[in-house]
């Protein structure tokens, strides 16, 4: 079959598609048509030779999920309808080229090695794809020659696409970044919705909506506004443990789920988060060896109000167990979760974090959302998830913070007002 002679517009940023490169990534904000442009340049390489195209993304419960839709429009705007047979599941192309659609999340190493002889593979909306989709597909597409492109609206900056793609991209990648600025045919439609949330949104919304930014949080993070200030503020960074300050620990305990464990000072108006533990399937022995190993002189525990409770299967507490291992362990009051965000929410305006030893802690503060229920679309109570134990420990702390000692300015420590009796005769004190 002679290859066919398709006119068709593409934006100048996209010129590069048509390069080899093992890595073609597009990251961009609303507008820009990247999705679109992917969409036809693959229906001109496929009407040039045959081509086997995988169209992959995160999670694909049906066809519909899935960008075939989007391939089916664009070969019918190009006018090569003639050339494509588009049936319910797959495309394919008079001359042997054909478009297949998955979900990676359900993919092990084995179910895809189906897809091997792919030549090229467009993963969409990859913002959501994790590391363990990432380490399948990657090494699964590896046809010599073979392509994986690449297409998203950014997130978090700490999300595993952003940080494989763009952060450190493989050498000879491909990496466009783009908005609507890039794209000639962005209707005035979609202007007047840009301009409109210009005004409407926050800075932070805006820039990731429209000029594709990451977010400093998760949409719909409890403490994304928190975490946005804290960033702006540069109050995450390489900040030194001060030694003449107490340091204390904060539980939230786990067996099963994580158990997280924030290591913190505190110093006259400032909350300082030193140093982070998480993991599970670990006795309370073991963690006390791992804080013991860190340098720093802990002062005193602090665990959620459970931690004065009995274990049923060992009938002794967390409180007991810490106590005999030599610690001052100190179970907090039991308190709703909706105050202890509120403290939460109240000590972020004074907090510092070392961020190389709390990059984890971060991200599970960025990560802490409601559950969203469909029957009501209303935020209900937090997640639980891989995120919420971390977040659950800073709450912890920060219902901690006003139990937690501190030193003078000289460096002793802090004593309680000295008592004094005062004799208005004579204006002599006597301690």
């Amino acid at each position: 079959m002679q290859a066919q002679q398709v006119n068709a517009e593409f934006p100048k940023k996209l010129e590069p598609l048509f390069r080899p490169a093992r890595y073609k990534v597009l990251h961009s904000g609303r507008g820009a048509g990247k999705s679109w442009g992917c969409a036809r340049a693959l229906i001109i390489q496929a009407l040039q030779k045959p081509t086997r195209i995988l169209c992959a993304r995160e999670m694909q419960r049906s066809i519909r999920d899935s960008v075939h839709k989007l391939l089916s429009d664009q070969i019918e705007m190009l006018g090569v309808g003639n050339h494509f047979d588009i049936q319910q599941v797959t495309i394919k192309a008079r001359n042997g080229s054909e478009f297949v659609f998955t979900g990676l999340s359900d993919q092990t190493a084995d179910s895809i090695k189906s897809y091997e002889g792919v030549d090229i593979c467009w993963v969409e909306e990859a913002q959501v794809v994790t590391e363990r989709s990432w380490n399948i597909l990657t090494k699964t597409i590896r046809k010599e020659g073979s392509e994986i492109w690449v297409t998203f609206n950014p997130e978090l900056d700490t999300d595993p696409t952003w940080v494989r793609f763009v952060e450190n991209p493989f050498p000879g990648s491909i990496v466009i970044p783009l908005n609507y600025r890039d794209n000639p045919w962005f209707s005035s439609i979609m202007e007047n919705e840009r301009r409109r949330d210009q005004t409407l949104l926050s800075q932070v919304d805006y820039n990731h909506i429209w000029e594709g930014k990451c977010r400093p949080a998760v949409t719909g993070a409890i403490y994304a506004d928190e975490v946005a200030q804290m960033f702006a503020e540069n109050r995450a960074g390489d900040f030194p443990y001060d030694s003449f300050q107490p340091v204390h620990a904060i539980f939230d305990l786990g067996w099963n789920d994580k158990m997280a464990i924030i290591i913190a000072q505190r110093h006259i108006s400032q909350l300082r988060v030193i140093d982070y533990i998480e993991d599970d399937h670990k006795t309370l022995d073991w963690y006390s060896r791992e804080l013991k190993t860190r340098p720093y002189s802990i002062s005193e525990l602090f665990l959620p109000h459970d931690g004065a409770h009995a274990d049923y299967r060992t009938g002794q507490s967390a409180q007991r167990i810490l106590q005999d291992l030599g610690w001052t362990a100190t179970p907090l009051p039991k308190s709703p979760i909706d105050d202890g965000i509120r403290a939460a929410r109240m000590a972020f305006k004074s907090l510092y974090v070392n961020k190389p030893k709390c990059e984890r802690l971060i991200e599970c503060l960025k990560r802490y959302r409601r559950t969203t229920p469909n029957s009501t679309g209303e935020p209900g109570n937090p997640l639980h998830d891989e995120f919420s134990h971390g977040a659950d420990a800073f709450r912890y702390l920060c219902l901690a913070a006003p139990q937690m000692g501190t030193t003078s300015e000289s460096g002793g420590l802090k004593l309680p007002p000295l008592k004094y009796n005062w004799s208005f005769n004579t204006g002599s004190a006597r301690r």
